[in-house]
């Protein structure tokens, strides 16, 4: 049973991506991988499999490379935790483009369920703000994530941040490929970008 007032991390996924236009979607290791999956595959999603903490990078590399695309990093607290100093490189690049959303269930979920520190003691939003990323916030309800998901599209005024505190549901995985030159392959494909 979740708690109340916290969202369900598939709904929040899900309103994220509905109007996505040509936006890249990379998806955090472990739980958000399979909600962007669950809001349905697409040639333009970068799921990660291993490599923890790497997400946010990932977005920024992509950010500068495609700078007129909208690129969305949709990771974890523990991910986000443990790549922490992204948020800082972030906010020294600065990329309009990019769109970070944690999805925060206070719990390590990819481990058994342990408390994460952002529910004690470390306040995300409050660290990407410190890092530059002046358009950081937390977000609660429904219609914050639909409003968050619109200014999502617009590649001039980034980068932001959001931290969206859901519920700890234990979900069904909905797994993509784990084909890891497949994923790259395609995204490459679609950019029209040449293989390294």
């Amino acid at each position: 049973m979740s708690k109340p007032n916290l969202l369900h991390r598939r709904d929040v996924v899900k309103a994220l991506l509905a109007d996505r236009k040509g936006a890249i979607a990379i998806g955090g290791l472990g739980a958000p991988t399979n909600d962007i999956t669950a809001a349905g595959d697409h040639v333009r999603n970068f799921y990660l499999w291993g490599g923890m903490g790497g997400a946010a990078m990932i977005g920024l590399g992509l950010a500068l490379a495609q700078p007129k695309l909208p690129v969305v990093v949709i990771t974890g607290d523990g991910e986000m935790l443990m790549g922490m100093g992204a948020l800082a490189t972030i906010g020294l690049q600065k990329p309009t483009n990019l769109s970070i959303v944690v999805l925060d269930n206070e719990c390590y979920g990819e481990t058994g369920g342990q408390m994460s520190h952002t529910a004690v003691a470390a306040d995300l939003v409050g660290v990407a703000r410190s890092c530059g990323i002046s358009d950081s916030r937390a977000i609660s309800t429904m219609a914050e994530v639909e409003a968050f998901a619109k200014s999502m599209q617009d590649v001039s005024t980034g980068p932001r941040f959001a931290s969206v505190k859901i519920d700890s549901a234990n979900l069904e995985r909905v797994l993509p490929t784990r084909d890891g030159m497949f994923i790259l392959t395609r995204l490459r494909g679609d950019l029209d970008l040449a293989p390294l």
